[in-house]
């Protein structure tokens, strides 16, 4: 029983390295590098939208607290006089 044990240990975990190795190849490649580049690339920009989203909501919500009219009111306001 012990040898069974130990033959489906070993088994298991040279299916495992073989399974990490080729993922980290295909990492290594210039496609997978690409994709990770895409990916980060890609993340910064929906980051970056997301700050902006949430700059412009704050903003809006604090002219509303003060009173202050937003930008757009004040050039309406300019193009009708």
């Amino acid at each position: 029983m012990r040898r069974g044990l130990w033959f489906a240990a070993g088994a298991g975990a040279g299916v495992y390295a073989m399974v990490r190795g080729r993922r980290a190849a295909e990492i290594l490649t210039a496609d997978g590098l690409q994709d990770r580049l895409g990916a980060v690339a890609l993340g910064a920009r929906m980051f970056r939208d997301e700050v902006a989203q949430g700059r412009a909501d704050a903003e809006t919500e604090v002219r509303a607290r003060l009173g202050v009219p937003s930008h757009e009111t004040k050039q309406l306001e300019r193009g009708n006089n």
